[in-house]
Parts: structure tokens; C-alpha cells; sequence
């Protein structure tokens, strides 16, 4: 009985770490997305969320609303070694650059 204890706690530990940290496709995938189904939310076609996917970097507005679109929020912090610290002046990105959505070519 112990030892299933201890799996379990191991078990736990690992999906913790993994939940943590995550790339943008493996986050939407988490989140039971297709590509095809994220691009629907966003207004965009499915090949610009497999480029938004592919991206290393990105404008915080862009990464914003895809998280907002799977239906999370984007927080950005800083972390010292002191403690942690919310940015805060992202947080009205919304209101400030909300533009309507870009209409897919069929």
C-alpha cells in the first residue's frame, strides 16, 4: 500500500512540473484545441495558429489573445531571487489594442 502511495505522490509531482511548462501547441492540445478550432476563436485561418505555434517570439498582445481564446489569462512576472513580481502594465492590453478580428479567406 505504501509503495502505490509513493507512485502516486511521484505521479503527481511530474504532472505538476509538466502543467507548469508547457510550449503554446502542447498548452493548446492540454486544452483538448485543434489548430483548425483555436483559429475559428481567434478569426484567423489554421495556418496562422501553426506559425503562432512555431514562433519563439511574439508580440504579448498576440500571445494575450490566444490564451484568452483557450480560455485562460495571460499573467507576466518577473521572478528574483528576492520573490516574484506581477507586471502589471500588460494587463489592460485587452481594452487598450482590442481591434476586430481578421476575416479568413475561403
Amino acid at each position: 500500500m505504501r509503495v502505490y502511495r509513493t507512485l502516486d505522490t511521484d505521479a503527481a509531482a511530474k504532472t505538476d512540473v509538466m502543467i507548469r511548462d508547457m510550449a503554446l501547441d502542447e498548452l493548446r492540445a492540454a486544452r483538448n484545441l485543434t489548430q483548425e478550432q483555436l483559429a475559428k476563436a481567434l478569426g484567423v485561418a489554421q495556418a496562422a495558429v501553426s506559425k503562432m505555434e512555431r514562433r519563439a517570439d511574439m508580440y504579448i498582445s498576440t500571445l494575450h489573445t490566444a490564451i484568452k481564446a483557450m480560455g485562460g489569462d495571460l499573467e507576466i512576472r518577473a521572478v528574483f531571487p528576492e520573490g516574484t513580481v506581477r507586471i502589471h502594465q500588460f494587463r489592460d492590453i485587452e481594452r487598450a489594442g482590442r481591434r476586430p478580428p481578421k476575416r479568413r479567406r475561403t
